[in-house]
């Protein structure tokens, strides 16, 4: 589970800031009336820093170039450049905006739009910093050509041309690579300072140049020094954050991202296929595309293969959280004959991202295989046996699982103790313990972490699955609930090899 740097209060105050408008300029929504494969898609930018994932070609880029040119430093063919008739599809493209701009109107938003026709681009474009790294950046020092001259032993630099790096960008790029990096510094090759070539230093004192730098590092480092040069309320556009990154630094470069939104009131976007890209960012600030079409909320990446139909298995299924996908496997894993081969699970974190990703799923004409989405007991989303959705039995998936095992622990207790690796015998201790956590309890989302805790470094994950474990053992009625609406779905060849007993209430 992550647990990193941001503080869910700096997490809140950030989503009140856009939702109270409190920016002097910031792009608070985008509308694609025609983009490439876009048709009348909404993109609402509730966060100040905002993740687009999807598979490739999935639309990513389009919504980062969308969300530039409404600007005047970004030229439309930056990000949509057209090839004669090769492109001549571009005709009639549109994109509407709502904007805020307190130069320009101090009370209220600016609707503004971009539009493709008669050959060319008409936008109503407005004043703002826009920053923009594309994929490039990570391109090796040695590959990168107007270096390649300097890149001899003939070089010489004179010592004023030598500029050491600001504590800000110093501390910052520090938190995000996990190393010291107190001797960097950086040479301005030309007069005006557009080409630089940064230094390192080892421990030992030892100078080298950024020829010798690992790509990931050279271009955090400048990517740093720019974004912390940019003024208040810039735009900043990120093709690829994880690239050349290491998973955990792609952690801290998003935490980093969220905290110049809040000091420097800047607004982010920024594309990935990196799940620890997602992690520090709320639901809101995640945007999956593909097919033409969006979706708000925080999809695993992994997921998305299967909601563009790019796995081998026969069903797919969505749930609204962990708890719930986890519950599904355990009733998956009662048929003793239904692997993830044949059907995977993925959370969606929510009942609506859940419920709308099925139904996007089963309407899509490209889909070679259906999808289910089974809801919690007290979602507010509607069951539909026409469009696949389900809902799990109890109010509170947590509680009831719980409890349901609290009900049989005087028969089961045994099976508890040995599901979660203890001994059999100590079986009397455990139930103690679970009815304790029951009685004290005041959240009941850390029930198994609880109990966990009191039985002395126990995962979670081993705690919940232990208490599926006998839940499926005790109440088989409610498995084979569950696994009828899952079984009509899959190919009959499929069904017909399910154990037999299983086969009787079907």
């Amino acid at each position: 589970m992550y647990q990193g740097e941001i503080r869910d209060s700096q997490i809140t105050q950030l989503l009140e800031k856009v939702s109270n408008q409190n920016y002097g300029k910031y792009l608070y929504r985008l509308r694609l009336h025609k983009v490439r494969g876009f048709e009348d898609q909404n993109i609402k930018f509730e966060f100040p820093v905002t993740a687009l994932i999807g598979p490739n070609g999935g639309g990513k880029t389009t919504i980062l170039g969308a969300a530039g040119i409404i600007y005047k430093e970004i030229k439309p063919r930056q990000y949509f450049a057209r090839s004669g008739q090769l492109d001549a599809n571009m005709q009639q493209w549109k994109i509407e905006y709502e904007i805020i701009d307190r130069s320009v109107n101090r009370s209220d938003t600016l609707r503004r739009s971009a539009t493709f026709g008669s050959m060319k681009w008409s936008r109503d474009a407005l004043e703002r910093t826009v920053a923009t790294f594309g994929v490039s950046r990570t391109v090796p020092a040695l590959e990168r050509l107007e270096l390649l001259r300097i890149a001899s032993k003939s070089f010489v630099f004179e010592n004023d041309t030598v500029f050491e790096l600001d504590n800000n960008i110093l501390t910052a790029i520090e938190k995000i690579l996990g190393k010291d990096v107190s001797g960097y510094n950086y040479i301005n090759i030309d007069s005006n300072g557009r080409l630089s070539l940064l230094t390192g230093k080892t421990e030992d004192g030892i100078q080298y140049s950024e020829f010798h730098f690992g790509a990931g590092e050279s271009s955090i480092i400048r990517m740093v020094m720019k974004i912390e040069s940019l003024p208040e309320n810039s735009l900043i556009l990120i093709e690829e954050i994880e690239n050349g990154l290491h998973p955990v630094a792609t952690i801290r470069m998003v935490e980093y991202l969220i905290e110049v939104a809040g000091r420097k009131k800047s607004q982010v976007i920024f594309t990935t296929h990196s799940n620890d890209a997602l992690a520090p960012l709320p639901s809101k600030a995640i945007w999956a595309t593909f097919n033409g079409k969006t979706v708000q909320g925080k999809l695993d990446v992994h997921s998305l293969r299967a909601i563009t139909g790019q796995v081998e298995a026969k069903l797919v299924i969505f749930t609204e959280d962990v708890f719930a996908a986890e519950w599904i496997k355990a009733t998956l894993d009662s048929s003793g004959i239904i692997t993830a081969d044949v059907v995977q699970v993925h959370q969606m974190a929510g009942d609506g991202t859940a419920v709308k990703v099925n139904k996007m799923h089963n309407i899509d004409p490209t889909s070679s295989y259906p999808s289910v989405c089974f809801i919690d007991g007290d979602s507010i989303q509607k069951t539909s046996n026409t469009e696949n959705v389900y809902r799990l039995p109890g109010e509170a998936p947590e509680t009831y699982i719980f409890d349901k095992v609290l009900d049989v622990l005087d028969e089961h207790g045994g099976v508890l103790a040995v599901s979660l690796h203890r001994n059999y015998e100590d079986h009397d201790k455990i139930c103690s313990i679970v009815k304790e956590v029951r009685t004290t309890n005041r959240d009941t989302h850390l029930l198994f972490s609880q109990v966990g805790r009191k039985l002395g470094f126990i995962t979670e994950s081993l705690v919940r699955s232990a208490f599926f474990n006998v839940w499926r053992i005790a109440y088989p009625e409610e498995v084979q609930e569950i696994l009828s609406h899952i079984i009509e779905y899959l190919p009959t060849n499929q069904v017909n090899n399910l154990p037999e007993g299983q086969l009787s209430i079907f």
